[in-house]
């Protein structure tokens, strides 16, 4: 896969396709084997699946997609494809459905994959836009790890003896002192994209935006940062806030992000079972978009809109043109970006200097989602595809715009492009922020 369209190989795309597929069910295995068979049928929250409907649902994404609608097969198992449907059953509903065991989801996955890496071995890579560039295949790949995520974030919730280890991330920091904002020269760019093969259908299609001067925060905000403005009385304080997220602050009685806990005089977090101090140069995490909101309006700035965010991670002013990645076309690799699960945990503010931008700006991709301040809407031009619950369905005011990833998404579900959304009042998700403000006249 290249910045200019798919790769002409078929078998590159092959190799690709496979590797994706069997990168996510690694991950898959890996969060499914950590803990026995009454934590994978339980609920650990009413707001997460038990992490077997999302084995199960894995597998039957992968069948309806891969062997049904690319292979032409008959069905395995259709009388399990309404239990398995997320429109049809809300998250909290899930537990009382016949879900299949651990032991069947596992036989159920596997013979599924079996077969699909036997379709994807035979089958021309051209001829349909689900099949052209291995889309198809690309997309289940990208399903998969985006439930990885999805019971990453259940494993956090989930209560008892930690289940999950992993090292921590390095510090990469330069030694050299970081401005606190980057300025992104005002002007047009191009937001999306039209050429890259796997990106889904809220990406696209590419078009020219216009974005006046502003500036951005070179790292995302600190957890010490976010520390200051609780200290100052930040969710006491109405003012801060919009009504809904005031009303919400007070109706759940909010005072600190989600798994933070005040003891003997310092901040202290839960952490996929393990209980810590909090530290301060990490980017805060378990946010909503009301506490990144009010944060902002306390530190008198305010959120990046969507736009200005991608403009600061993809334009390249020097060439004119739009990168698929703050540091350019290339893949991420360990160097570029948190990301993969490697670490379970963002990274120093101020990481990873040779993923940052051509204008200097650091961690755009991974270690933290990062709240924008728009709703979550169609580009002009849009065209569901393949189909209308991916995306179109979300459209509105309801939902806010994420970007960039975090320590939990896998490279693949992760690029300058990709958009993520949720509810302004969700915390339990691996969320942060950064802030911006307007250009002053004799800034830009």
């Amino acid at each position: 896969m290249t910045a200019s369209g798919p790769d002409p190989d078929p078998e590159a795309l092959r190799r690709r396709a496979e590797a994706a597929l069997r990168g996510a069910r690694e991950r898959t295995r890996t969060l499914t084997a950590c803990v026995d068979e009454r934590d994978l049928t339980a609920q650990h929250s009413p707001l997460m699946s038990p992490l077997v409907w999302d084995l199960a649902h894995i597998g039957n994404q992968e069948e309806q997609w891969l062997l049904r609608a690319v292979a032409g097969q008959e069905a395995l198992r259709p009388e399990i494809d309404s239990v398995y449907d997320a429109f049809e059953h809300p998250r909290a509903e899930r537990p009382a459905l016949p879900l299949l065991s651990p032991a069947e989801a596992r036989t159920y996955v596997a013979e599924v994959r079996g077969r699909v890496l036997d379709v994807l071995e035979r089958l021309p890579l051209r001829g349909g836009p689900l099949v052209d560039a291995a889309f198809a295949f690309g997309m289940i790949a990208q399903h998969e790890q985006q439930h990885d995520e999805t019971m990453l974030i259940t494993h956090q919730l989930r209560r008892g003896p930690a289940a999950l280890a992993a090292p921590p991330p390095p510090d990469t920091r330069d030694g050299a002192p970081l401005p606190a904002e980057v300025l992104v020269p005002g002007g047009p760019f191009t937001m999306g994209t039209s050429t890259e093969p796997w990106a889904l259908d809220n990406e696209r299609p590419a078009h020219r935006r216009v974005v006046p001067a502003f500036f951005i925060d070179t790292a995302p905000v600190t957890a010490g940062a976010y520390a200051r403005f609780i200290e100052d009385g930040g969710y006491r304080q109405r003012r801060w806030w919009t009504g809904p997220g005031w009303r919400h602050v007070c109706e759940q009685r909010l005072t600190a992000p989600l798994f933070w806990r005040r003891e003997g005089g310092r901040w202290l977090r839960r952490r996929f079972g393990v209980t810590e101090p909090v530290r301060p140069d990490e980017p805060v995490v378990h946010v909503s978009w009301y506490e990144a909101d009010a944060y902002a309006r306390w530190a008198g700035r305010r959120l990046p809109t969507e736009a200005e965010w991608e403009k600061a991670a993809r334009h390249d002013p020097a060439e004119g043109r739009s990168r698929r990645y703050p540091w350019g076309d290339a893949d991420p690799t360990p160097d570029h970006a948190n990301l993969g699960q490697r670490h379970l945990r963002p990274a120093p503010a101020g990481s990873y200097p040779r993923g940052a931008s051509p204008l200097g700006v650091r961690q755009l991709i991974g270690d933290v989602w990062e709240w924008t301040a728009d709703d979550f809407l169609p580009y002009p031009g849009f065209r569901a595809f393949p189909y209308r619950e991916y995306s179109q369905v979300f459209f509105g005011a309801t939902y806010k715009v994420l970007r960039g990833g975090s320590f939990a998404v896998d490279p693949v579900a992760c690029r300058g492009t990709f958009r993520n959304w949720d509810l302004p009042i969700r915390r339990q998700i691996f969320s942060g922020f950064r802030t911006a403000r307007d250009a002053g006249p004799g800034e830009a």
